[in-house]
């Protein structure tokens, strides 16, 4: 257990960094699957407004 405690107090920069990019990584993703998502939703949108017409 204390190799664990070492290991954390030389590299604590990297696991910081790490656990940053994961969270900038799922923001991405979140935003990406939005992104679809509205598309889909504008798409079917305009579908509907051209057969109204």
């Amino acid at each position: 257990m204390e190799t664990f405690y070492k290991f954390l107090e030389n590299n604590s920069i990297y696991i910081v960094l790490f656990i940053v990019l994961v969270i900038w990584f799922g923001i991405f993703v979140h935003l990406w699957n939005t992104d679809k998502k509205l598309k889909q939703i504008e798409k079917e949108i305009k579908e509907i407004k051209q057969n109204e017409k």
